[in-house]
């Protein structure tokens, strides 16, 4: 280094060294400096928006299917105009898709937000979401799968708590429409447990709870996708981590992928901040067939026993049939022994 280097150096020093300091202070994600939002509860005759913020809807009679489903739990359904849009393997442009959101948030006519379907796609549209707008006028927004990252997107950024449940191909059948009316329109402060009926076995062998570790833990909850909730890791559409709750689900993907997403979230620093964990269902999620491979529940174990707070896979949240409802934002109790989550408040308003 040249003296003239040297001394330019030395001048800009201490200019680089409080830049620095302050960069380094600075929050990591961009997240809500407002309360908590509770959306209004849905109440019979309340109109529902329909949006497809991902993939395509290939058979129109799904939109039917879903309308009817909601008209037989009291509510109306209204079709976003975009919702049957195809582009490539997209369900519009995503100023389209955005757009439409943003529309039905300031449309005083809809309570609810519902989505169509998962997919891929709905990441691109963050950008385009008017977060003021959301927080301004708080309603119910329900989907899970690739939804995720519009959930965690919008309590992040909004304060809103959201809810992972049954989109419009999902199966509205009496056990998934039970916990959509008791949290959605009834505001209970559900208790959430597996079915015990063993049927005609001699014991338990369907939806069984695996406990990590054991012990009981508050906090609030947050979660959804594992595969959606990585990609979308180091962006500002997630909120801080600390003290939370982590509920995942997944389908379709080797026990490796599982292994390398939750590799992830712990060098990302997201597993060392959280109060406990919940892994909810993996469908399709096989070990490969060489004899040397980890299984989901060695992987599970392997990220998470270490942690030491309390945790259990096997909560019915995901891609399954009869599935959860579970709020992204709202307080909770686990218990880890017994595989149950209690909302300790209700999550609408």
């Amino acid at each position: 280094m040249t003296s003239f280097t040297r001394r330019s150096f030395l001048k800009t020093a201490p200019f680089l060294a409080y830049v620095s300091s302050h960069w380094l202070s600075a929050p990591r994600h961009t997240q809500v400096d407002s309360p908590v939002v509770k959306p209004p509860r849905l109440k019979a005759g309340d109109t529902v928006g329909i949006v497809s913020p991902s993939g395509i809807t290939y058979d129109p009679d799904q939109v039917n299917i879903f309308s009817e489903s909601l008209a037989a739990i009291g509510l109306q359904a209204r079709v976003g105009d975009h919702a049957l849009d195809r582009w490539g393997y997209l369900a519009g442009a995503d100023a389209d898709r955005a757009g439409e959101i943003n529309r039905m948030f300031e449309d005083t006519g809809i309570a609810a937000i519902f989505t169509l379907a998962g997919g891929w796609g709905a990441a691109r549209l963050l950008p385009l979401i008017d977060f003021d707008l959301v927080r301004r006028n708080p309603k119910i927004v329900l989907g899970f799968s690739d939804v995720t990252s519009l959930l965690l997107a919008m309590y992040a950024r909004s304060g809103l708590v959201t809810f992972h449940g049954p989109t419009g191909n999902s199966t509205w059948n009496s056990f998934t429409t039970n916990y959509v009316k008791r949290l959605l329109f009834d505001a209970q402060q559900v208790v959430y447990e597996n079915p015990t009926d063993s049927g005609d076995n001699l014991t338990q062998v369907a939806n069984r709870i695996w406990t990590i570790t054991p012990g009981t833990v508050r906090g609030r909850l947050i979660g959804g996708n594992l595969t959606v909730l990585s990609s979308i890791i180091g962006s500002k559409f997630l909120p801080e981590w600390d003290d939370h709750i982590l509920f995942l689900e997944d389908v379709g993907e080797d026990v490796y992928r599982i292994d390398r997403m939750l590799t992830q979230l712990k060098l990302a620093g997201v597993l060392d901040k959280l109060a406990g964990f919940v892994f909810g269902r993996c469908s399709r999620c096989q070990p490969d067939s060489s004899y040397s491979s980890f299984t989901l529940k060695e992987v599970l174990a392997d990220h998470v026993a270490p942690l030491g707070i309390p945790a259990f896979h096997g909560s019915m949240i995901g891609h399954i049939r009869d599935k959860f409802t579970v709020p992204v934002g709202a307080m909770a109790e686990i218990d880890a022994a017994s595989g149950r989550i209690k909302l300790t408040e209700s999550a609408v308003a």
